[in-house]
């Protein structure tokens, strides 16, 4: 076997070894996930941790939007708004 060969096979048997790694990470979280479910639906509170729930992902979404979607005021405007209340408080 010529070392291109060995090279080739030592890839392709890790890419089968990601693979199978990932689909066991995949099967256990989901597993995980469906326990945590069933124990939740046993719950008496279910419908108030439900919107607990709603409210929390609301607030977290109300977190990114204004994140990513307000834009900064620009820097040279900061910058003048400070000299400005600067000269203001030096009675200038």
């Amino acid at each position: 076997m010529t070392q291109e060969a060995r090279r080739l096979t030592g890839l392709d048997e890790q890419a089968v070894l990601l693979v199978a790694g990932v689909a066991d990470l995949a099967v256990s979280t989901l597993g995980t996930a469906l326990s945590t479910v069933r124990g939740l639906l046993r719950r008496s509170d279910t419908a108030e941790l439900a919107a607990q729930t709603e409210h929390d992902l609301m607030a977290r979404g109300r977190l990114v939007l204004d994140r990513y979607a307000t834009v900064p005021p620009a820097h040279l405007e900061v910058l003048a708004r400070h000299a400005l209340a600067r000269r203001s408080a030096d009675g200038g």
